[in-house]
């Protein structure tokens, strides 16, 4: 089945239905915007997709991006794609209208985003660093590297990126040592970084790296680190590039994403290389995070598009393979009778719900999200923008991990529904999980996320985001208590909040005395028991907004669409939001099995 990798109705269900986009296009900042003119634009991009990014997805897997006499040699879809970029606003339309770009809402760019990356995960990423890298140089940069870099990065002509890690340091930033030397206006750049995504490519004209470096005689650590913009050809005095001695010396072969270069670059092997600093010496970290914490929903929203369509490759198999007879409730078979299709056994079905909740509640989740940031810069009062913001905050490590752990578990029950064929090279979810894999190390790993979540989000400002996301919680299991057939789940759903905070009570206690490596040691599960409560939150959303559709008449979509919407919220509740009581049992337990001690206990 052809272009079959997404539902549109389920992404505009989400956003406009649960996320209530509307209530965001009424603030002054995105009123230019209605849902007429939103659902145009998705079906565009959808449109787009079909003829210009799934046709080549597999063929981008086998003939990967690779390093040959000095360049990265990449599939000519990318360039394609990054003009095409340009003159479709896939780049423009985060940004302000002052500043040359189409202020969408977050929602909206996250959702034409998602279409794209479930279409071919392979090319989006190109324009994902260049956009955020554009971001960083308009919020922190001086108007001559604004005029100079960000209207050609809109354009989709330059590319971006950005350069954190070093071969010795990997994610401890505090270790770099690539070192800017001062040289008038500028800086000289010397040294090396790797793993860079899109770091350069053939048919770009240029690239702009956002390179972390240390100005000579910084102080050690993360207060010593700096902002640099570093393209790959810098401007002449006549306004022509001219190399800027940034050398690409190779790239990293992937098990998956194979389409999206990861290359290894030298800065200044030859003393040439010209560096122009962002904002102010020192605060490169700080600056960086503003790009991470975008980078981190972009990741998880992406790892959320992969898993998406393998949910609909696997489906769309399930559907068309014959195998076996149904079971009857004799426990025996019929073997007179045709084979049926597989989608008809139990246990497939149960796999396929699996793929179906934990996709779509993912999206939920990338929309939440986004709606929060929508909120935190457009509504009028401090008060109402910081809280959201404080939102955002504690969902950021969630929204960039929880799709990609569980879109691996996604991925892999897609596999197995399809048998020794998922296993083949001939048909694509063994292209997705590889794909995917990647997404659960991306911009700080699982464990850096989830020391994140519960050593800095659940704490800051003496639990502020912790309590308004539970009064969010709390908000929407109200408002289901009111329907019958709801009740039972916000029920289940209210105690899990209360069961989170016998498991804090117990984690914390180790934080007063002090003991810090014991607070965090089980972070990562803290991590999946805290996103499968929020995502049964969703689901709870998911679900009432159904209910309240069917109840109330509405057309928007069909009767099917709401009872299946309502059947993937009783299957998560029933059998993903349970799993959170043994995940209590371990957190609360008081053994220390993980620390490293004089116990040999790897001998």
């Amino acid at each position: 089945m052809a272009n079959t990798y997404i539902e549109m109705e389920t992404l505009k269900f989400l956003l406009f239905n649960v996320h209530d986009l509307k209530g965001v296009l009424q603030q002054e900042r995105f009123s230019e915007y209605d849902e007429e003119s939103i659902n145009m634009m998705l079906d565009s991009v959808k449109d787009f997709s079909d003829k210009e990014m799934y046709p080549y997805y597999k063929e981008m897997d086998e003939n990967p991006a690779h390093f040959k006499d000095g360049e990265i040699i990449v599939h000519p879809q990318v360039t394609k794609y990054m003009k095409a970029g340009g003159e479709m606003g896939f780049l423009s339309g985060s940004f302000s209208y002052e500043a040359g770009g189409m202020q969408m809402p977050s929602m909206v760019v996250n959702a034409s985003a998602f279409i794209q990356e479930a279409a071919n995960n392979h090319l989006p990423g190109y324009i994902g660093l260049t956009v955020g890298a554009a971001e960083l140089i308009e919020h922190f940069g001086n108007q001559s590297l604004k005029d100079t870099y960000v209207p050609k990065m809109m354009a989709g002509e330059w590319g971006g990126t950005m350069c954190l890690t070093e071969p010795q340091a990997g994610s401890s930033l505090s270790d770099i040592v690539t070192t800017a030397f001062p040289n008038g206006d500028s800086y000289k750049i010397s040294g090396q970084k790797i793993f860079i995504s899109g770091g350069d490519y053939k048919g770009a004209e240029n690239i702009v790296h956002l390179v972390l470096a240390r100005i000579k005689g910084a102080p050690a650590g993360t207060k010593g680190i700096s902002l640099f913009v570093v393209p790959k050809n810098r401007l002449d005095d006549h306004g022509n590039l001219e190399d800027n001695n940034v050398t690409t010396v190779g790239d990293f072969q992937k098990m998956g994403q194979k389409g999206y270069c990861t290359t290894h670059l030298f800065f200044g092997d030859k003393e040439d290389c010209s560096g122009w600093l962002v904002g102010e010496p020192n605060k490169g970290l700080k600056y960086m995070f503003l790009m991470m914490n975008g980078a981190r929903i972009a990741v998880g929203r992406g790892a959320a598009a992969i898993a998406t369509g393998a949910y609909h490759a696997s489906l769309n198999y399930a559907k068309e393979r014959p195998q076996g007879r149904e079971l009857q409730k004799t426990g025996k078979k019929d073997a007179s009778q045709e084979q049926t299709m597989i989608i008809n056994h139990p246990d497939v079905r149960r796999m396929l719900l699996l793929q179906k909740v934990i996709t779509e509640g993912a999206l939920s989740l990338v929309f939440l999200t986004s709606r929060y940031q929508d909120l935190s810069q457009s509504l009028p009062d401090a008060e109402s923008r910081e809280k959201y913001k404080l939102l955002l905050e504690i969902l950021t490590p969630v929204v960039k991990t929880y799709p990609s752990e569980m879109g691996i578990t996604s991925i892999n029950n897609g596999v197995q529904v399809l048998g020794g064929y998922g296993f083949c090279s001939d048909y694509i979810l063994q292209q997705y999980l590889r794909d995917i894999r990647i997404s659960a190390i991306y911009e700080g790993t699982t464990g850096i996320q989830s020391q994140d979540l519960l050593g800095r989000k659940v704490t800051m400002e003496n639990g502020k985001a912790l309590q308004l996301l539970s009064e969010e919680i709390m908000n929407s299991i109200e408002e289901s208590m009111a329907y019958e057939t709801l009740r039972p789940l916000a029920e289940k759903l209210g105690s899990k909040l209360e069961l989170t905070q016998k498991v804090l009570k117990s984690l914390m206690g180790y934080a007063k005395e002090g003991d810090y490596q014991r607070f965090l040691a089980d972070a990562t599960p803290f991590m999946e028991f805290f996103s499968t409560i929020v995502v049964a939150w969703q689901w709870l959303d998911i679900g009432r907004e159904a209910q309240k559709a069917m109840i109330s008449g509405d057309a928007s979509f069909n009767a099917e669409f709401y009872e299946n919407k309502i059947h993937a919220m009783q299957f998560y509740f029933k059998y993903e939001l349970p799993k959170t009581t043994g995940l209590a049992e371990v957190l609360m337990d008081k053994q220390s099995l993980t620390l490293n001690t004089e116990k040999q206990v790897f001998a």
